[in-house]
């Protein structure tokens, strides 16, 4: 796994496991009952799927404190990562918060990282547009802003590519959340998501050798390409207590580009292709109550485009204060 893969793997987890944006689990306003031959909103009890955020937003003074604890295996290593969602009603319709990440990493055949270390910070506001009701079509929909902020070391790493904990880059995030319920002939509800997000980032300097695969001496700039996600999830209510989830997702990146001037002074310029990627994130759910939930999942990213496959693990707890 070169320095650059593990980059983008690290950032496509951070973005995916946020754009875990988010899938931090706020619940919708409970509409009225059912009839008695369905399950009743108020009934279902959620965590939310690994991967896609809730387009519900927090009631006012409420917070939501929801950490991830997850493991991104290639063939080259794997980097242990934590991310948490630390998010609040600033009113019924807007929810605003951050999102801190922290990194360990184990390349196969180099140094482990020297530290756990900080990892780039993310920002987010969400406001909600529309609520679902029982009974019309209209979704729960919000639209949501995230700045990423380059917190996370990213150059001059003195020949340990693992203490690269950042992108160095200025982030922006604009998504688009919407999630609706239908019921299964058996009467239990499925509840529905769908995240539409775009990302773009600004150019950042770099010095020496650093995530983006510069030597030593290198002097110059990146830039991180932009890119599009689409996430689809479902849960299945079986119980109160347990719920089945799996996340469907797309993304594709724009290349990031690289150029400066080497330690003898030669110019070195390149970039990193367009990727397109898939995964799949199956999870269970557990809950305690409306406002403690437990998910244990784990996303799978196959080998296209001559991208490693990747195999990632998490677990996660959802609580509401």
């Amino acid at each position: 796994m070169t320095a650059v893969d593990r980059s983008l793997l690290l950032a496509a987890a951070l973005l995916v496991l946020p754009a875990f944006p988010a899938a931090a689990e706020i619940p919708d306003q409970i509409p009225q009952a059912g009839p008695r031959t369905e399950q009743a909103l108020e009934d279902a009890w959620w965590t939310g799927p690994m991967l896609a955020s809730g387009a519900a937003t927090l009631p006012k003074g409420r917070w939501l404190v929801e950490p991830y604890l997850f493991d991104v295996r290639g063939d080259d290593g794997d980097s242990l990562g934590n991310l948490t969602y630390i998010l609040y009603g600033l009113n019924d319709r807007v929810t605003v918060g951050v999102i801190p990440t922290f990194s360990y990493n184990r390349p196969d055949g180099a140094p482990d990282s020297s530290r756990v270390g900080l990892g780039d910070v993310t920002v987010q506001a969400q406001y909600r547009l529309t609520q679902f009701r029982k009974g019309s079509w209209v979704p729960t929909t919000s639209v949501v802003l995230q700045e990423t902020l380059p917190t996370g070391k990213y150059d001059r790493l003195d020949g340990r590519a693992a203490d690269g904990f950042g992108g160095g880059a200025y982030a922006t995030t604009l998504g688009l959340f919407a999630q609706t319920y239908a019921w299964a002939p058996n009467g239990r509800i499925v509840r529905l998501r769908l995240n539409t997000s775009a990302t773009a980032s600004r150019a950042t300097d770099v010095e020496g050798d650093s995530v983006y695969g510069t030597p030593a001496g290198f002097r110059g700039r990146a830039k991180p390409g932009a890119s599009v996600l689409v996430d689809a999830a479902m849960e299945y209510s079986a119980t109160q207590n347990w719920v089945l989830a799996l996340d469907l997702v797309y993304r594709h990146d724009e290349p990031t580009k690289i150029s400066g001037v080497g330690p003898v002074g030669e110019l070195i310029a390149y970039d990193t292709g367009t990727h397109d990627s898939f995964a799949v994130a199956p999870a269970v759910e557990y809950n305690v109550s409306p406002t403690l939930g437990f998910l244990f999942g784990v996303r799978v990213i196959p080998a296209i485009g001559g991208r490693q496959a990747t195999v990632t693990p998490a677990v996660a707890v959802n609580m509401i204060y």
